[in-house]
């Protein structure tokens, strides 16, 4: 007997911040989604050593370590990975590729799932918890920070993505948003977030993308993006050097806009871009209309995710003669 879990975890939008603390009773807050056909995808299965292969190999070493020390694991395991999320692009790779392992092993071992505690433990969402919650469900997500004590940020809406819309996804390969130490100077250096601007943005958010997405209204929910992105942008531009990492992702952007899409910003720290279309005819008619991309950049055009992580538990009986 044989026994192996395939989980699929997919990648996420981070749409902006609600609030970036000025002290640490504060709360960051945001709001974002998962997206489909951009996803981590890994095989876990008992093994006589531990073997991983494919990408992420260092991380996901790092990941089972600690993940089984914790749980009192002393078995080995082959890790296969069929697909990964790229890395430092602004998609939460590093959230997804610890929850695919953490929920992986759980569930080879018959254990209970728990992505919160182990998202904390493999030392993910200490800001966002866009990423932790998409494992679970999807939607269009906001949270209202962490709560003192509390081990992740509190889900405090999740609103369908219209299933007809469609997101514009500009990727540029020479670049990649900060991270690391860099991230963690970045807030550091910034100046203290105007108390302004966040009551602003949370306005935007409940007045304004929340019930656009209850109404299927694509432009109020487009406008309300964009007035987050713009708050959250010009804050940023001093440490990634403009509203947007990637110039060439901005001037494609621009374009996209003038085309007819809607909503348009980056995730997180970037570089990727993202814009919203009313459907997949519509998004493909926009694409088309801009003609040549700016030089390194892609696009792709993918459906919002109204669902969580996939787990599949294989068990193979081999008969004997």
């Amino acid at each position: 007997m044989s026994e192996s879990v395939t989980i699929k975890v997919p990648a996420r939008l981070h749409l902006g911040f609600l609030d970036i603390p000025r002290s640490g009773s504060e709360r960051f807050g945001s709001v974002g989604l998962p997206v489909q056909d951009i996803a981590t995808i890994l095989t876990v299965s008992r093994s006589a050593e531990t073997m991983i292969n494919g990408d992420e190999q260092a991380r996901i070493k790092q990941h089972v370590t600690t993940l089984c020390d914790h749980l009192g694991i002393k078995a080995q395991h082959r890790i296969n990975v069929q697909r990964a999320i790229p890395r430092h692009v602004g998609l939460g790779s590093g959230t997804q590729i610890a929850l695919a392992v953490a929920a992986a092993i759980r569930t080879l071992h018959g254990l209970p799932l728990d992505a919160v505690n182990d998202a904390v433990l493999l030392g993910r969402g200490s800001r966002s918890g866009i990423g932790i919650a998409a494992f679970d469900e999807g939607g269009v997500i906001v949270d209202a920070g962490k709560a003192p004590g509390s081990a992740a940020p509190t889900v405090v809406s999740r609103i369908p993505l219209p299933e007809a819309w469609r997101i514009i996804l500009v990727f540029d390969a020479a670049t990649q948003g900060i991270h690391g130490e860099a991230e963690i100077e970045a807030f550091r250096s910034l100046p203290p977030f105007p108390q302004e601007t966040s009551a602003d943005i949370c306005r935007h958010v409940v007045m304004g993308m929340m019930p656009a997405l209850i109404e299927r209204d694509l432009a109020s929910f487009g406008r309300a993006v964009e007035a987050i992105q713009s708050a959250i942008g010009s804050y940023f531009a001093p440490a990634q050097g403009g509203v947007f990492t990637s110039r060439h992702v901005e001037a494609t952007m621009r374009r996209l806009t003038e085309a007819g899409a809607a909503g348009a910003g980056q995730s997180s720290w970037g570089p990727t871009g993202f814009a919203f279309a009313a459907s997949q005819t519509e998004a493909t008619r926009i694409v088309d209309a801009i003609g040549g991309r700016s030089p390194g950049t892609t696009i792709q055009i993918v459906a919002g995710r109204n669902a969580g992580a996939e787990i599949t538990h294989s068990t193979l009986n081999f008969a004997t003669a």
